[in-house]
């Protein structure tokens, strides 16, 4: 080539059409989550860091969980116990609060705390390890970084999360309960009876599952953008933020997937 110089690449030659930064990193995101899910199986499995990670976790959400499921919980029961006395279905109050906060508030309230306290911290340690070049020593002397350090915060996420739901759940009927028979006078063996006129075992099936998906979701989102900061200790912070965003859009679209599946396989009791 004449002068010696390179010849120049256009961005078309390079991929870089509108939108192929967004698809590069939803493949590098799908990737991560694949090999979450291989080095989950391969040994040595890394008990200590996963039963650290678990703990951490849960003491960072656990009391923030319960006071927000509380309000979720009281919020839905009025709503739900002024609209069915205006439709004349007051028997149906308890069922239609339980189902609510079973199948969607639950599950989305455990997901954004979990995601927004455990999912932030996960981002932070694991991006500032990576801009103190710790993953690059770990991967020069053949330690795999996903399994040993994103594998157990991972599991440690989905582990929480499903916990968390439970905890979500009891609370947040509790607080139906609540508000409905005491603000509302609503009576509290008919609350307590519809239950199994609406309700049945695969709504708490479905509530668990979503939060073991958003869990998975949430720790590997966090560990992608824990693995790929830019620009020093503050790329650090927005990659701490821009997982919480991508978490929380992920999540919305994944339930919504997730619900409008499980009302078209599971048929509603009584149909």
């Amino acid at each position: 080539m004449a002068g010696g110089r390179a010849p120049v690449t256009t961005g078309a030659a390079r991929g870089d059409f509108p939108g192929a930064g967004a698809l590069r990193e939803t493949g590098k995101l799908c990737a991560l989550g694949i090999d979450v899910v291989v080095n989950t199986f391969r040994r040595p499995f890394q008990a200590r860091e996963f039963i650290q990670q678990c703990w951490f976790i849960a003491s960072v959400t656990i009391l923030p969980t319960a006071l927000v499921a509380i309000p979720f919980g009281a919020i839905i029961a009025l709503q739900l116990g002024t609209l069915i006395v205006q439709l004349g279905a007051q028997s149906f109050t308890g069922a239609a609060s339980v189902l609510a906060i079973i199948q969607q508030a639950a599950p989305l309230v455990t997901a954004l705390l979990v995601a927004g306290a455990g999912g932030s911290a996960i981002c932070a340690d694991i991006g500032s390890r990576t801009i103190r070049e710790e993953i690059d020593a770990m991967e020069v002397l053949g330690v795999s970084a996903v399994q040993r350090l994103v594998v157990p915060r991972v599991l440690a996420a989905m582990l929480v999360a499903v916990l968390l739901n439970g905890l979500v759940s009891v609370v947040g009927v509790m607080g139906g309960y609540f508000f409905n028979v005491v603000l509302q006078g609503g009576t509290p063996g008919a609350y307590l009876a519809s239950f199994s006129a609406l309700a049945q075992l695969s709504d708490l099936w479905i509530s668990e599952l979503k939060a073991l998906i958003f869990g998975f979701i949430a720790g590997v989102v966090a560990a992608h953008r824990g693995l790929n900061p830019k620009g020093g200790p503050k790329g650090v912070g927005d990659a701490v933020n821009q997982s919480v965003v991508i978490t929380f859009l992920l999540l919305f679209f994944v339930n919504f997937v997730l619900t409008a599946v499980y009302l078209q396989v599971v048929p509603a009791k009584g149909s």
